[in-house]
């Protein structure tokens, strides 16, 4: 059972680690649901911690459709982001339909060569989850999903993620399950399911605020929690 923690900081990676996460999600803006991180932050990081960094490749949290000129800034964050030693980056892009930015995924992509790709919720905007989940099984590069099925909380859209690991399951990619999981919570929807991964972003900070560390001690419960599910 993988366990994905979102990191804002050294300090936030460092703790996660230490309660036993399996891998961060290095972001900015975590109120606006996650933007690229600044360079620094991202060399500190990867520096500090020995479990995989993946980053978010997010230049604004207006909505997941992008400029021209906004994919090649984000093809260059993510150029950098390889040569800085992250194991993998965070994006996705939808058209104005509501439908998967090809062009702009296989631009990205031309600059992910050896980085690991988390496909995330813009997915769970897409007009249809299981006819983008089909199109993404066409590029290798990409080996994640993060999604919530669709709906607010990965809790309600526990269908639909049960039918995407299902769909997936005898492929290269994986489904990561978040949006509002918790210790509480998260080993009913592991068993539901069948998920593999699971991703904690506000339930593994102190006091469940956003805005606070990541508290080692919440992450240690909700890794706990998580692998007893799975037996």
């Amino acid at each position: 059972m993988l366990v994905e923690v979102i990191a804002t900081s050294v300090e936030d990676a460092r703790r996660a680690e230490q309660g036993g996460a399996d891998r961060l999600e290095l972001i900015s803006g975590i109120l606006e649901g996650g933007l690229t991180p600044c360079w620094g932050l991202i060399e500190a990081v990867v520096k500090a911690v020995s479990i995989p960094v993946y980053v978010m490749v997010r230049p604004h949290s207006q909505s997941f459709c992008y400029t021209a000129d906004e994919l090649r800034v984000m093809k260059e964050d993510v150029r950098v982001i390889r040569e800085l030693g992250a194991a993998g980056v965070v994006f996705g892009m939808l058209t104005p339909e509501k439908q998967l930015d090809r062009h702009g995924l296989e631009l990205l992509l031309t600059e992910a060569d050896g980085l690991a790709v988390t496909f995330h919720r813009a997915f769970d905007e897409a007009a249809d989850q299981r006819e983008a989940a089909r199109i993404l099984l066409q590029y290798p590069q990409v080996r994640t999903i993060l999604t919530s099925g669709g709906k607010r909380t990965a809790i309600e859209g526990a269908s639909c993620i049960a039918e995407l690991v299902r769909m997936t399951a005898q492929t290269p990619l994986g489904i990561l399950a978040g949006s509002g999981l918790s210790e509480a919570n998260a080993p009913e929807l592991i068993r539901q399911t069948g998920v593999k991964a699971v991703h904690f972003g506000t339930a593994a900070r102190e006091d469940g605020q956003a805005l606070r560390y990541v508290d080692a001690e919440r992450v240690a419960a909700i890794k706990r929690a998580c692998q007893l599910a799975e037996k």
